[in-house]
């Protein structure tokens, strides 16, 4: 399967290789899709999961921009790292069960920040919860490539 989606990314590099080295395409690749299918899966949960209805689990109760960043969050960590740790930054050689941690602390850092600006842009601004999730998701995907590149993957 990694070698299938590595010889998939990769084939659409070539136009690519002026602007950009076969390392960050790669991220772009695989993190633009699984940004998209963390997107569907946002846009599911809130318009018809959670059907714009606050959402009540134990004891919290949670919004349906909420729930669902959290929900989209949930693929998107497990789909992320995947696809980090085989396709995107294969040259790294620190430990798997060190890079799932450090992977987990950064995304908490993402999921963080995107909450804030999501909490930020729907509740004080007043826009629209899907555009305001990607209007952040630009921000965080952005901060999420260094992470990754120079502390999660990084070459020792």
């Amino acid at each position: 399967m990694r070698n299938s989606i590595t010889q998939i990314v990769d084939f659409f590099y070539p136009p690519f290789r002026r602007f950009m080295p076969l390392l960050t395409f790669r991220y772009a690749a695989c993190g633009g899709g699984n940004t998209l299918i963390g997107l569907l899966v946002y846009y599911l949960g809130y318009h018809f999961l959670f059907d714009q209805e606050v959402f009540i689990w134990w004891i919290f109760a949670f919004k349906p921009h909420v729930a669902s960043l959290f929900m989209a969050g949930a693929v998107s960590f497990s789909l992320g790292f995947l696809l980090n740790k085989y396709v995107v930054f294969v040259e790294s050689n620190i430990r798997g069960r060190v890079q799932l941690f450090r992977y987990a602390m950064a995304f908490l850092l993402n999921l963080l920040l995107n909450f804030v600006l999501l909490k930020f842009m729907v509740e004080v601004l007043v826009w629209d919860a899907f555009v305001s999730q990607l209007i952040t998701t630009f921000f965080v995907v952005s901060l999420s490539y260094l992470v990754q590149k120079y502390f999660t993957f990084k070459i020792k």
